[in-house]
This record gives C-alpha cells, sequence and structure tokens, in this order.
C-alpha cells in the first residue's frame, strides 16, 4: 500500500470519534478520559508518553511512536450525584432531584505517521468538554438546574520532530465545535407556578487553539514531558426561548436570536516516567487547568446589548456567572513489565476542584476529588495491542448554597440550599494498530564457553 493510501485509512480510523455524550468528569466541565493507558495510572505520567493518546496532552510524544500507528479508545463513564433538598429552599416541597447524572460513552483516536527519521505528522479527535445532566421538572432546585448538555469535538493536526536523542518538540492546531443545550426554570415563579414554565438557551459554536510540548531525555531511564493546550474562546450562537404569554414575554421576539462567548481554559501538564530497572517504572503528574479565566458569560442580542428578563422573572441581564477558579491535578503511579506482552499498571491522584462553595450549583456539583486506578495493556500481535483502565474517582460531600447571603453569583431571588453524594466509576479500552512492519528485535549474540 502507497503512503498517501495508508495515510487516509489512518485519517479515516482517526475519525471514529464523532458521537459522544457529554460527561464532565474532570474539574469544571473537562473530560479527562482521552486514554485508556493513562486511565490505568490516573493518568500520572501521561504527558511523558507511553502511548499515541499522550499526544493529547503534549504533541511532542508521537516521537516515541515508530512507523505508522493509530490508536482508539472508548471511555464509559458512570457517575452518581444524588441530590438532597435543605428545608429552607424556597421550594423546598417539591422535593430532591435523586441521581442527576447520566451515563457516557467518550470517545478519542489518534494516528501517527513518522515521515522521516525525525519527523511525525498526527491526528487526534476528542471530546475535551462536555456534560450531560438530567432533573425532574418538579424539584427544589429547578430554578438553577435542568436538563443541560454540552458537547464538543476537537480535531488536532499535529506536527513533532525529534531534535536529538534528548529533545523532541511538537505543536497542533485545534479545531473545535461546539454545541449547548441548557435548561431552567423561571425564576421569580411563586410556589406551585413555575412548575412546568422552563427558559432554555440552545446554541451551536466554533472555537480555535493551539497546543504545544516538549519531551527530554536528561538520562536514558528519565522521560521529562510537558505539554500546553492553548485557551480557546467558543463563539456560540442560538436562541433564548421563554414560555408563551405577556407575562414571559423579553424586550425581543421569542425564540429569540442570542450569542454568547464562553472562554475555555488552557491547560499546562507536567508529566515524569522515571525507570527503575527493566520491569518497574515510577510516574507522575502535575497538571493546572486555568479555569478562572472563564468568568461569566453574558447572553447577547444580534444587536450586542445583553438579553434581558423582565422584572417578574428576576429582572437583569440573562448571564452565565461561572466564575471558577484556577484548577489542579497531582497523580503518581507505577507500572510493572510483567513479560514481553503484558504490562500491569495503577494510580492515585488528587483534583482540586475549580468550583467553590460560593459559586456552585446543582448543575455541576463538582468537588475536590479522590482518584483511584488500576490498568493494564497486553500486545496481542507485534501490530496490535490492547489497553483497559478502571478508575473510582470518591467526590467530596458537596455543599450548595444559593441563597441572599451566600454571595452566590447565581442567586435570582429563589433560594436552593441542599447537598450532593456522588461518586464515578470509569471503564476505559483501547486498541492500538501498526500499520507498517515493525523492525525485528536486535539478534543476541550467545557466547558459550
Amino acid at each position: 500500500m502507497s503512503k498517501r493510501g495508508m495515510w487516509l485509512r489512518i485519517i479515516g480510523a482517526a475519525g471514529i470519534a464523532t458521537l459522544t455524550v457529554g460527561a464532565a468528569q474532570a474539574g469544571g466541565f473537562a473530560i479527562r478520559e482521552q486514554s485508556a493507558y493513562g486511565l490505568g495510572t490516573a493518568f500520572a505520567g501521561i504527558a511523558a508518553g507511553g502511548s499515541l493518546s499522550s499526544m493529547f496532552w503534549n504533541p511532542a510524544a508521537m516521537t516515541q511512536v515508530p512507523g505508522i500507528q493509530t490508536e482508539s479508545d472508548l471511555s464509559g463513564i458512570l457517575p452518581s450525584s444524588s441530590h438532597t433538598v435543605g428545608g429552607s429552599s424556597t421550594f423546598a416541597f417539591l422535593g430532591s432531584a435523586g441521581n442527576s447524572g447520566l451515563d457516557a460513552l467518550v470517545p478519542g483516536s489518534y494516528a501517527s505517521m513518522q515521515i522521516t527519521p525525525r519527523l511525525w505528522l498526527g491526528l487526534s479527535v476528542n471530546s475535551p468538554f462536555g456534560l450531560a445532566v438530567r432533573f425532574p421538572d418538579a424539584w427544589a432546585g429547578r430554578n438553577y438546574a435542568e436538563d443541560t448538555r454540552l458537547e464538543t469535538y476537537n480535531a488536532t493536526p499535529s506536527i513533532a520532530y525529534e531534535v536529538n536523542e534528548w529533545l523532541s518538540i511538537g505543536a497542533g492546531i485545534q479545531i473545535q465545535y461546539a454545541h449547548a443545550d441548557l435548561a431552567t426554570g423561571i425564576p421569580g415563579a411563586p410556589p406551585g407556578f413555575g412548575v412546568g414554565q422552563l427558559a432554555s438557551i440552545e446554541g451551536n459554536g466554533w472555537g480555535f487553539g493551539a497546543t504545544l510540548g516538549a519531551t527530554l531525555k536528561p538520562t536514558p531511564t528519565t522521560t521529562i514531558g510537558i505539554g500546553w493546550r492553548s485557551a480557546m474562546n467558543q463563539e456560540i450562537n442560538g436562541s433564548l426561548t421563554l414560555p408563551p404569554g405577556a407575562a414571559f414575554n423579553p424586550p425581543f421576539s421569542t425564540p429569540g436570536s442570542v450569542s454568547t462567548t464562553l472562554k475555555l481554559p488552557d491547560q499546562v501538564s507536567l508529566g515524569v516516567r522515571q525507570q527503575l530497572g527493566p520491569q518497574w517504572t515510577l510516574l507522575g503528574t502535575i497538571e493546572w487547568t486555568n479555569w478562572s479565566r472563564i468568568g461569566t458569560s453574558t447572553i447577547e442580542q444580534p444587536n450586542g446589548t445583553p438579553a434581558t428578563l423582565l422584572a417578574g422573572l428576576g429582572g437583569g441581564a440573562v448571564t452565565l456567572p461561572f466564575q471558577y477558579e484556577d484548577g489542579w491535578f497531582f497523580s503518581v503511579g507505577a507500572e510493572y513489565k510483567w513479560n514481553d506482552r503484558l504490562a500491569l499498571r495503577g494510580g492515585i491522584g488528587f483534583e482540586k476542584s475549580p468550583i467553590t462553595d460560593q459559586a456552585r450549583t446543582p448543575r455541576l456539583p463538582d468537588n475536590d476529588r479522590l482518584w483511584l486506578a488500576l490498568g493494564a495493556s497486553y500486545q496481542v500481535t507485534p501490530r496490535i495491542s490492547l489497553d483497559a483502565g478502571y478508575t473510582h474517582i470518591f467526590v467530596k460531600d458537596t455543599p450548595i448554597d444559593i441563597s441572599a447571603t451566600s454571595g452566590n453569583p447565581w442567586f435570582n431571588g429563589v433560594t436552593y440550599v441542599g447537598s450532593v453524594d456522588s461518586h464515578v466509576d470509569i471503564v476505559s479500552v483501547a486498541l492500538r494498530y501498526r500499520f507498517d512492519t515493525p523492525a525485528p528485535p536486535p539478534h543476541k549474540l550467545l557466547i558459550t564457553k
């Protein structure tokens, strides 16, 4: 097969990540589950390499993958977030929501081709941000959370170059499509009146960004990787819909055309892989995510002025006041090479949530998390290998206080106080395939006496 034909095939293989159900399982509404290999170590050391999927964090990691290879990952995310309403809530009589989490399948695909001994081209297709939650219409927190979905589809063509034996560099361009659909109970409605009355915002948009990275080998047994995924302004255009009736008419027709800018964060990942011998490798990761840039998204009319609600609906501009802090993630792990075909791994991670008690809503009840992970890889043939990973995430008990005295920027005149009990199970598998013929292992010289 010609290189051109092979390249078309691996682009097709990378393009399978076309359907995804958004499910935020990292800080904010990011999706960390982009690698079955990485999931098995709580993503310890992932920016320093280990599999082709490391290029999501660091495009320079492609130089560790010889020849022409693809990787297709699929993660099943099984979240549980059980909501309990407090008695001081305005609509406490409507009751709690139960589990708002929705199971999700998140694919990710990767392809790379070694053009010369030092030059690689690659492509990844991922869903780096997402959220999918479901609530009953009649529940106490309906004025702050009803059914919501955010889906993103991100393609990143990349290039990597091996400068010398100890330094590789890489870069890529992010092209991202997003679809958002957010529903909320009408604020300010008296008890018993608001049920069935929803405002919804739905739209689509495009955003563009970049990736940069480098790997260093200061010693033959040490690999350090650092990668950067740029911030991205996702321009969403769509419509704001309010229920019919004179009491609900905004100062523009409904559904009315609106737009907003979602300021997605940039991210820096530092990974280390330290071989201790032929079998053991220690792994570590530090990751910072610039969630504080997201601020408040204002919903604007076509003429550029903010969309506003009438006083009976809470009044003022329609905004999404995220007000997050920066997020941090730390993990350590180890990998054990059982034999030439089987490798086992595990890891533990801690994630500092960017969502504070003051800015939290039941729509995204994120809090600090502890990750426990196990994984394995098996070389089926010289061309085919399989990865599998499992993680359980313990989420810190999560209070929610949206009231006049809480300082929560989402407060719209309706008090909601409650708590959320959450945990997440994640299972991920991957298939890695090499299109060209691997080089045979070097012959060993047997010396007999």
